[in-house]
């Protein structure tokens, strides 16, 4: 039986943009370029390895997004994941970790999997907290920021490594995993990976595919918001400290003033 791998993706603003908030306190992404999380790149690097071990393996990655993150879908089909499934609804916007992972929750029992992999946060949220919410809406076990990671006879491994200890864990299949970024660099899409990702399958689904309704989702049904948000202070000219016998002390306490010691 083909082993079911979904990798949970996302399409974020380019960290290296000029970002806003837009007048609902979303992030407004028409002014930035968007692309694949750095960090689920990851996940789907693991997930292709899993799959070249396994005899028979099947990887589909799944985001939900608005219509351009099927950019985010191409390029980890062009990596070598095998289809997409993009969740795309109006009523998704505004959408918190809660309604998110709710949605995925229900895609991916849509699609059916063995192993969901997701990467240890997003780029732009850095929240961290999907994976372990989404294993919980699934009620499957969670082997979250992993190292290393492997899958044997029904069966996930991994390597946790912390700041004094490393851990080794494992746990039954079906479960949800998350990948750090010390778990080995993705690959980059080959000219015939780009070419061969156009024509792989790509489901599109909305909320009612999913028996989802409205109000669970978006900015009225998150269980968070943004309440305010103001624009970071334009750069102001730094301190120069002369040296002049006093230079030390100076500077001491510049740094006690702006409370660093």
């Amino acid at each position: 039986m083909s082993l079911r791998i979904v990798v949970c993706v996302k399409y974020v603003p380019d960290a290296t943009g000029d970002r806003h908030f837009a007048d609902d306190l979303t992030v407004d992404r028409d002014d930035v370029d968007g692309l694949l999380s750095e960090l689920d790149e990851y996940a789907v690097e693991q997930a292709l390895q899993i799959a070249e071990e396994a005899d028979d393996a099947e990887i589909t990655v799944l985001t939900v997004g608005p219509e351009d993150a099927k950019d985010a879908l191409r390029k980890a089909l062009s990596m070598g994941a095998d289809k997409a499934v993009h969740v795309e609804d109006d009523d998704l916007h505004g959408s918190d970790v809660m309604a998110t992972s709710l949605v995925l929750a229900k895609a991916v029992e849509k699609t059916g999997y063995d192993l969901v992999i997701c990467g240890m946060a997003s780029t732009d949220g850095t929240m961290g907290v999907l994976p372990a919410i989404l294993a919980e809406r699934l009620g499957v076990p969670q082997v979250t920021l992993l190292s290393e990671v492997s899958v044997e006879d029904g069966t996930v491994k991994g390597r946790r490594d912390g700041d004094t200890a490393s851990e080794q864990l494992e746990a039954s299949l079906p479960a949800v995993v998350s990948v750090t970024d010390q778990s080995g660099e993705a690959r980059y899409p080959s000219f015939k990976g780009i070419m061969a990702a156009k024509k792989k399958p790509v489901e599109s689904l909305e909320l009612d595919d999913l028996d989802i309704d409205a109000d669970e989702v978006g900015l009225e049904g998150s269980w968070t918001k943004v309440d305010s948000a103001a624009e970071r202070p334009a750069r102001t000219a730094g301190t120069i400290v002369k040296d002049e016998g006093e230079g030390g002390k100076q500077l001491a306490e510049f740094l006690a003033s702006q409370k660093f010691i």
